[in-house]
């Protein structure tokens, strides 16, 4: 049986890379096509699918700075936006009613108000996984995204508690025992080096912190993003998080899976779900309106709202818990489940073209931009240094130093990272923060006074990005980027980069000068002392 899961997931996601849509919705086919098909979802199914999630939470965590949490467009932006969504869709749901449309003229205004309170959360896996694949998650508006997801999270987790009478116990308080013994968890963490220990101290912290959780009465996935959370200033964050990275995608097709094992749809239901899908340009329409009232900028507003425009798992507990209760039938379950699904599949497929759409529709969304911007999008830039290095991680560095150390014409670095950008800046280095890929940034500075723009970034998606966005604002200078992989450099090099160096052999061909140079430099002092 779990072999012909494999092989179904496996196919799926074949095809829908081949379509060039993300394997995700793949999955999503392959669960139903396998319910239709008769077979039936197991605890080892459920038991990958909650890992995936423990997982993703927890590396949530790992990368989330708990100050973005309390920033005005975040938590006040998530308030506005349930409010006017819930009251928005409890007219919707009644206009509905108006026209006898079954299921809707059965709805009491406490159930309306339920099932809009579900439809209001993001999918967090889903977004995830849009902002990953498309090497978002560091962004202004990844960011944005994420810290909404986790308040939205916050929220489920309080509304569960409520719902189910299942209240902390006493002992949660000495959860803030953790605090103390701190510099011992980052004591162990040293210890596990760099090798085959840091996944399995990945797993033993992220499903123990989830156990622990679990003791104390309050939701374990909820313990896992806290726990991320508390680790995330660790320096060895981001190394557990990129260990952890294949063990968490591979567990989530298991949640995909079983999405469509959740019920075996009618076509009523489905007509019923499709008019569900009617909501969606509201809520992309309502987070706009409220991102670029707390004054957003459009794009960062656009690309934020665009991703966060679907429906949440977290849909699909509630209506679980709802039916328990007596307070919605079967039925409403299986429409929730396909909405949910057609959300991610939507929602998926618009925002691979969200660059293209918002090039296109660019004039009119920013009619809505507010004139007063957010102290952080207001960048200075330094006019004396004509080579700006993109990407300040170990390449980003190593070029930094070689240019400054070596090069009259002397460089400045640019990371989408606020914390890096503050560290680099305590270790005298001039790195600045910014988004390359959001083209305000290119036309807000003076492009002219650039030479050279150094891509030093790991995925070629992001280096194609911001070619895009530096030709848009009519860029002048060269453009060099670094790829892993021979077929990579192929590619951005016909993408117009006007040089693309491949990673591991440029690192072989500096290894192999700087040892020659150390022979020459040996057989000099000997022939010195003969």
């Amino acid at each position: 049986m779990d072999f012909i899961w494999i092989s179904f997931a496996f196919i799926c996601g074949l095809i829908a890379k081949g379509t060039s849509l993300p394997p995700s919705i793949g999955y999503l086919a392959a669960g139903f096509a396998l319910n239709m098909m008769g077979y039936q979802s197991d605890d080892s199914l459920t038991l990958l699918s909650d890992l995936g999630i423990t997982l993703m939470l927890f590396t949530i965590g790992l990368k989330l700075d708990v100050k973005n949490l309390f920033k005005t467009e975040v938590w006040l932006g998530s308030s506005l936006h349930t409010l006017t969504w819930i009251i928005a869709c409890i007219s919707i749901f009644k206009l509905f009613a108006l026209f006898s449309i079954s299921y809707f003229s059965e709805l009491d205004i406490i159930t309306a108000i339920l099932i809009a309170f579900a439809l209001s959360f993001s999918s967090t896996v889903c977004v995830i996984k849009l902002l990953e694949e498309n090497g978002e998650m560091r962004t202004r508006h990844g960011k944005l995204a994420v810290s909404i997801l986790v308040i939205q999270d916050i929220v489920a987790v309080a509304f569960l508690v409520v719902a189910t009478g299942k209240t902390p116990s006493i002992w949660a308080f000495s959860l803030l025992g953790l605090f103390l013994i701190k510099p011992l968890i980052n004591r162990m963490i040293n210890y596990v080096g760099h090798g085959e220990l840091i996944p399995l101290a990945g797993f033993f912290i992220a499903l123990g912190s989830y156990e622990l959780f679990e003791l104390v009465n309050i939701k374990g996935d909820l313990g896992a993003l806290i726990i991320g959370m508390f680790l995330a200033s660790h320096q060895k964050a981001t190394e557990i998080n990129k260990a952890l990275m294949s063990f968490k995608d591979l567990f989530l097709i298991g949640f995909f899976l079983s999405i469509g094992f959740t019920a075996v749809p009618t076509l009523e239901m489905l007509g019923l779900a499709s008019m569900l899908m009617l909501l969606i340009p509201i809520k992309f329409t309502l987070f706009y309106g409220i991102f670029t009232l707390l004054k957003m900028r459009c794009r960062s507003a656009f690309l934020s709202a665009l991703s966060l425009s679907n429906f949440s798992e977290f849909g699909l507990i509630v209506g679980a818990l709802s039916v328990s209760a007596g307070w919605l039938s079967n039925d409403w379950l299986v429409i929730l489940a396909l909405a949910v699904s057609l959300s991610f599949i939507l929602t998926t497929v618009i925002y691979s073209f969200s660059h293209v759409i918002f090039s296109k529709y660019r004039p009119l969304l920013a009619q809505f931009e507010r004139d007063t911007k957010l102290e952080e999008d207001i960048f200075t830039q330094p006019c004396k240094r004509p080579i700006v290095i993109i990407g300040m991680g170990r390449v980003g560095m190593g070029a930094y130093r070689a240019i400054n150390n070596h090069s009259e014409s002397h460089a400045w670095g640019l990371d989408a990272d606020k914390e890096k950008i503050t560290w680099l800046n305590e270790q005298n280095i001039e790195a600045y923060y910014g988004d390359a890929e959001d083209i305000h940034f290119w036309e807000s500075i003076d492009l002219s006074q650039i030479e050279l723009v150094l891509l030093a970034l790991p995925a070629v998606q992001d280096a194609m990005n911001i070619t895009t966005q530096l030709k848009g604002a009519k860029y002048q200078g060269k453009i060099a980027a670094v790829a892993r992989y021979e077929d990579e450099r192929i590619e951005l090099q016909e993408y117009g980069i006007d040089k693309v160096f491949n990673f591991y052999t440029e690192a072989g061909v500096g290894f192999a000068e700087e040892s020659l140079a150390l022979l020459d430099s040996l057989s000099l002092l000997t022939t010195t002392k003969d």
